[in-house]
């Protein structure tokens, strides 16, 4: 066994350990879900940077700056660091007001209990999507670093998340965020170091970059329409994420709420500038790479001691640990809450733990699965965000700040959204599907409006 595996292996028990212990805590649905409402600003946004920064932040954004210049980061990390921050801004106070659980408890208080049900079958493919993109990932590093082939890593890396994750819950999870971010810091920061000191310094790399490269919104051959549709795709369809959602209404107060995604935010800017800079200069440093998103590990092997290229590793695995277990647990809540006990109301919290667990360990194995039968990481990412987030959007901001329009509205707008998107996207290859599908939900949800009255009593002079 390599160093390096050894030091992977190392930190992935410190992973699995929190999550023992913190198991013992675990009293209550509120508990498991939402880490009993406790979390402070700290933990709540490292937690947030943490499960937002991706396998995808770190090799996809840098691979994808290589070939097209700071376009090639509208999703990554611009478009996310937005998403993050619009959060702040405008969700996170009403949703924590609300009292929810989940964020499909908004579509049952606001439109009905049908609409609470679709929503969850259409969030949770996204949810398991995103983690097998992860879980694919980690398989990766897992054999690059031993002598393991891709698919046993694979089995490995779904083993060790399903672990901590059941046993631990939110709180194992924002705890292992913590640490995971440090990591991802130190191991980027170490990262950048050694770039700056083989370009000759920070003035030297900059003066590398050719202009054409820091072009920001669209390309050489983009549309207005088409730069539109690579920044909505992350903002609109990833803002109302479960992922995220979560460690708002598991923060202690509306205000920590706010305050935690608009730091949570900035940190994801501000760290994820490393993978966009190397990203930049790699062009000079490894000329012709047949494929983009190998940029950082090669310039890490290459370039690194074997004490720093662990300390390397350890943010690559931080970056997709953190996103997986959010993942899972997200796609876990939802069924659980939203599905399962509606149906046996009578479930104590040690069953509903015991059924939120289950769904983990499910729900990994699902992910698993997929991991095993996918190759594009970075598109199965952009796959999540789109997959039904145009309807889940627009009933979201219709519900959460008007009266406008009930159930009937929901649900031509969620049908309208998945529907467009899924034909643009896979039967007749369209090139802007998402602003399309945005667009239909959009006037699906309008239309029906104007025949119905909203179906909840005023909540504006609630708490």
């Amino acid at each position: 066994m390599t160093p390096v595996l050894y030091g992977i292996v190392v930190y992935v028990l410190v992973q699995l350990a929190i999550g023992l212990l913190v198991s013992r805590r675990i009293k209550s649905e509120a508990d498991y879900l939402l880490a009993g409402r406790s979390l402070g600003l700290g933990l709540a946004t490292f937690s947030i940077f943490a499960t937002w920064f991706g396998a995808e932040t770190v090799v996809g954004a840098a691979g994808s700056i290589y070939e097209n210049g700071l376009a090639g980061g509208a999703a990554d990390p611009f478009g996310y660091a937005a998403c993050l921050l619009l959060m702040g801004f405008f969700f996170a106070v009403p949703l924590w007001r609300r009292g929810l659980t989940t964020l499909a408890d908004l579509f049952r208080q606001r439109y009905s209990p049908g609409i609470e049900r679709l929503a969850v079958l259409m969030i949770v493919p996204t949810s398991i999507m995103w983690a097998a993109a992860q879980i694919r990932a980690f398989g990766q590093v897992i054999s690059a670093a031993s002598a393991f082939d891709v698919e046993a890593g694979i089995l490995i890396a779904t083993g060790v998340v399903i672990l901590y994750t059941v046993y631990g819950g939110l709180l194992a999870d924002v705890l292992t965020d913590f640490v995971q971010g440090i990591a991802l810091i130190l191991g980027l920061g170490v990262l950048f170091y050694a770039v700056l000191d083989v370009s000759g310094g920070f003035t030297a790399a900059v003066n590398t970059i050719r202009p054409e490269q820091l072009r920001l919104f669209g390309g050489a051959d983009a549309s207005l329409l088409e730069t539109i549709e690579k920044w909505a795709i992350p903002i609109t369809g990833s803002v109302i994420a479960q992922e995220l959602v979560s460690r708002m209404l598991a923060c202690r107060t509306p205000q920590i709420a706010r305050r935690a995604a608009l730091f949570g935010g900035s940190l994801y800017l501000g760290v994820g500038l490393i993978p966009v800079f190397i990203g930049l200069i790699g062009a000079q440093l490894l000329p012709g790479l047949a494929e983009p998103e190998q940029l950082l590990p090669r310039l890490a092997e290459q370039h690194l001691s074997t004490f720093l290229y662990i300390l390397f590793a350890g943010a690559l695995i931080s970056a997709i640990l953190s996103t997986v277990d959010s993942a899972l647990l997200a796609a876990s809540a939802l069924v659980e809450h939203n599905l399962i006990v509606p149906l046996r109301p009578g479930l104590s919290d040690r069953a509903r733990v015991r059924i939120a667990r289950s769904g983990v360990a499910l729900f990994g194995v699902l992910a698993y699965l997929l991991a095993l039968h996918t190759q594009g990481i970075y598109q199965l990412v952009q796959a999540s965000s789109a997959f039904g987030g145009a309807g889940i959007f627009i009933i979201v901001m219709f519900g959460l700040f008007t009266r406008i329009g009930g159930p009937r509205a929901a649900i031509a707008a969620l049908f309208a959204g998945i529907l467009v998107w899924l034909a643009g996207e896979h039967l007749f290859a369209w090139p802007l599907p998402y602003l399309a599908s945005l667009t239909a939900s959009l006037g699906a949800y309008l239309a029906f409006a104007l025949f119905e009255r909203s179906t909840e009593p005023d909540r504006r002079a609630a708490p």
